[in-house]
């Protein structure tokens, strides 16, 4: 089911929904869009309704004012997808930059969220790293405005894993590039200041380790120890996986697992 809706700024965005049961919002990471999540989905269907959107400023979500892509924002965009939809409450996950909103979400709106996901848990920075972030997002705004979205990307590529490459690759063409350049001001902005802050959510928490720099594993099993409901899963195979049904395939039964254990009554 296709779904738009608008964020608490007037934003108009996009997601779809599939399954259904208990609500479980899925978020993509930066670069690919709502589908590289489809089979993941498609595997929690048959006992969830599973909500994936656009993040704002990715595939259909276009948001060209770079003023309006905050983590607060990204958070609030979750909430207001559950009052259109009705949904009360939802379990909400995501991986990399998606997953960091889940953990806004639940931080901001721990009313509205019965569990949180964060499959390949993103860093969380001191000032020298947060800056350097920033100013790598810049040069990539930079290439993309001088040599198109798909030139920006290949500079970039190789450094990551091949599933990420390939999904990154298969959006490209569904990207809006004026859209991409303003989500890159998220650079400027900052999700956590520490772990610690971490403390702060309260809901059951799946924690799947990522595997690069910017995705630490001993971050993973750090924010477990802080979380107050953290659970450590099975590091994902971000090194042999390819395809986002191999990733699907690859999180679902831990995905499955937990959820389950934790739905509400």
């Amino acid at each position: 089911m296709d779904i738009t809706y608008q964020g608490s700024d007037g934003c108009p965005l996009y997601a779809v929904s599939v399954g259904a049961g208990p609500a479980v919002f899925l978020l993509h990471g930066g670069g690919p869009d709502h589908r590289s999540l489809l089979p993941l989905a498609g595997l929690l269907a048959d006992r969830y309704r599973v909500v994936l959107p656009d993040v704002r400023g990715y595939g259909r979500s276009v948001c060209v004012d770079p003023a309006r892509h905050t983590w607060s924002q990204y958070a609030d965009d979750v909430r207001a997808l559950m009052d259109h939809l009705g949904l009360s409450r939802a379990a909400v996950g995501g991986t990399g930059l998606g997953g960091t909103i889940a953990l806004r979400a639940a931080t901001a709106h721990p009313e509205r969220i019965w569990a949180a996901l964060v499959i390949s848990l993103e860093d969380i920075e001191d000032d020298d790293a947060k800056q350097a972030e920033a100013e790598l997002l810049e040069r990539f705004a930079a290439r993309v405005r001088s040599s198109g979205l798909g030139t920006a990307w290949s500079d970039l590529l190789p450094s990551l894993a091949p599933v990420i490459g390939n999904l990154v690759r298969e959006a490209i063409p569904r990207a809006d590039p004026a859209s991409i350049v303003a989500a890159c001001g998220i650079g400027r902005d900052r999700a956590f200041r520490s772990v610690d802050d971490l403390r702060a959510i309260t809901v059951p928490t799946l924690i799947v380790p990522g595997a690069d720099a910017r995705h630490p594993g001993e971050l993973a099993a750090a924010a477990v120890q802080v979380l107050p409901h953290g659970e450590l899963a099975p590091a994902a195979p971000f090194g042999t996986v390819e395809t986002a049904e191999e990733l699907g395939r690859a999180l679902a039964p831990a995905f499955k697992a937990f959820l389950d254990s934790h739905m509400p009554a």
